[in-house]
This record gives structure tokens, C-alpha cells and sequence, in this order.
């Protein structure tokens, strides 16, 4: 997806993706490409400065990548430490707890895909757990 900074004939600037730049074009020849404020048709590209990253703005990404990922690995932990593991049982204890069939504790395990999103539309809260590469050694 591209985004192309955009301009109509009213002065109104505005923002829009398309998967190319031929897209674009074809969408505003049909007049599929609006302005969002006065809904004009007459609506061109506007010039864009480069998105560019500077070597210091990449230290700042992985240095915030690094602590992301130290955080994850640390709650992850915790959560082991104090949920009882289920494995593929987890859907079906996430349900017990959930309706209160068994007494309320943290839990974790394997689910489906499938038994996710019945769970999510049946009001369980569940969410992924992190795996990491050192989890499997």
C-alpha cells in the first residue's frame, strides 16, 4: 500500500492509500477519489517529502523493539509462574471459570483458532501468551 498526500481544487488536503500508483490513477479518472471535506471529484496528488530513517531514529526503534520484547518475555514468566497450565483442556476450563462451574483462577494453555474465537463470542477474555525461541530449549 502506498500513501499519497492528496489535494483538491477547494484547498483541502487530505490523505489517502492505494495499492499502486496506477490504482490511483484509475480510481480518480472514474471519480472514485473524493475530497473528505467539500466531496470534490477534482482531487490530485500532492507533492510528499520521503519518509527516510536516519540511523539514530533506527537506534530509537530497536532500542524500543528491545524493551518491547524484555517486557513481553517477563510477563510471559509471570503468567507461567502464577496460572495453573491447562494445555489443551483451555477452552474448556476458560468456559468453566468463565460461568463460575469451578472456582476462579489464572489459567493457560492450547487453543484452536476455532476455540478462540467461540470463547471471545461467548465473552471469555482470553488472550495469545508469547512464545519465544528459547521457550523451546
Amino acid at each position: 500500500m502506498i500513501r499519497f498526500s492528496l489535494h483538491c481544487d477547494h484547498d483541502h488536503d487530505f490523505e489517502g492509500w492505494f495499492r499502486s500508483n496506477d490504482d490511483f490513477d484509475t480510481q480518480a479518472e472514474k471519480h472514485l477519489v473524493t475530497c473528505p471535506v467539500c466531496n470534490s471529484h477534482k482531487v490530485e496528488k500532492a507533492l510528499m517529502a520521503p519518509s527516510v530513517t536516519t540511523g539514530r531514529q533506527k537506534e530509537k526503534i530497536a532500542v524500543a523493539m528491545s524493551k518491547m520484547v524484555t517486557e513481553l518475555k517477563e510477563m510471559a514468566q509471570k503468567v507461567r509462574e502464577n496460572a495453573d497450565y491447562v494445555g489443551s483442556d483451555f477452552a474448556e476450563e476458560a468456559r468453566k471459570i468463565h460461568f463460575g462451574e469451578v472456582e476462579k483462577r489464572g489459567i493457560y494453555g492450547e487453543a484452536t483458532g476455532e476455540e478462540v474465537k467461540s470463547l471471545l463470542e461467548d465473552g471469555v477474555d482470553v488472550m495469545p501468551l508469547p512464545v519465544f525461541p528459547e521457550d523451546h530449549n
